[in-house]
């Protein structure tokens, strides 16, 4: 995926990345780890009545030049530009969201990165619950370590991956995605419904979430909670309080 607009110097500035860069696994994960760490979750356009831009030159205006976040297709969407300006092989795929009651379509993106023949899950857009590594897609049915969280990857190529998450004493299980390559159009229909549609989760609350080192910050609706080393306080925040609270916890300097 390539923006016209696309820098990459100025990219790794909005992300915090220094260092070494090669088109390999450790850029890829402290990629990763930085864009994470410094782009949020947010969905403050839908809120505000906007159907979320899928232009890439857009993308790439509203998160690195606007210091602003975005939800699944623009975060991974700009992840994706990166990969393309280093020249990591990688491909989009659709997953199915399985955090409802009820069974939905496959309305999620993610990537799958290709380096040394290595297959990597690369996911930085499912919210407060999302991985903050790539994830070998080798590693099935292994309870994988992350930060202070645990996550667990069952399946294979041939059939569906299932992607689960140790919460709250239990296996909770995220999404399930397989191989079959997407194109970047392949998610304008998902976007819209996501954006528009009176049942989409994004229309009907402000979400807000930052992952940081020891844990993450998150602001749904008119709660707030911070959750550092597996401790989570929180408490409900007053609508006129929220804007003080986007520019404090989130670097967000726009009103929900």
């Amino acid at each position: 995926m390539k923006a016209q607009n696309f820098y990459l110097p100025a990219y790794f500035a909005r992300i915090g990345f220094q260092g070494a860069v090669s088109a390999d696994f450790p850029t890829l994960k402290r990629m990763m780890r930085c864009q994470l760490f410094s782009v949020p979750f947010e969905n403050l356009d839908i809120q505000q009545g906007k159907v979320v831009s899928l232009v890439p030159e857009e993308i790439y205006r509203k998160i690195v030049e606007r210091n602003r976040g975005g939800y699944c297709y623009e975060v991974n969407g700009l992840f994706a530009m990166a990969l393309d300006a280093l020249g990591i092989p990688y491909q989009f795929v659709a997953a199915r969201p399985m955090t409802y009651p009820v069974r939905r379509p496959k309305t999620h993106m993610a990537i799958v990165v290709t380096i040394d023949d290595e297959q990597w899950f690369c996911d930085l857009g499912f919210g407060s619950y999302g991985i903050r590594e790539p994830l070998n897609l080798k590693w099935l049915d292994l309870e994988i370590r992350q930060d202070f969280d645990t996550f667990k990857l069952t399946g294979s190529p041939e059939q569906y991956y299932l992607l689960q998450s140790f919460t709250d004493g239990v296996w909770k299980n995220l999404y399930e995605f397989n191989l079959s390559p997407q194109e970047w159009v392949d998610f304008e229909p998902a976007n819209y419904m996501n954006s528009t549609h009176p049942d989409s989760i994004f229309v009907q609350w402000l979400m807000v979430v930052q992952q940081n080192n020891s844990g993450k910050d998150v602001l749904l609706g008119d709660r707030f909670k911070s959750v550092s080393e597996g401790k989570t306080k929180g408490w409900t925040v007053k609508r006129e309080e929220i804007p003080a609270l986007l520019q404090q916890k989130f670097s967000l300097r726009c009103k929900p």
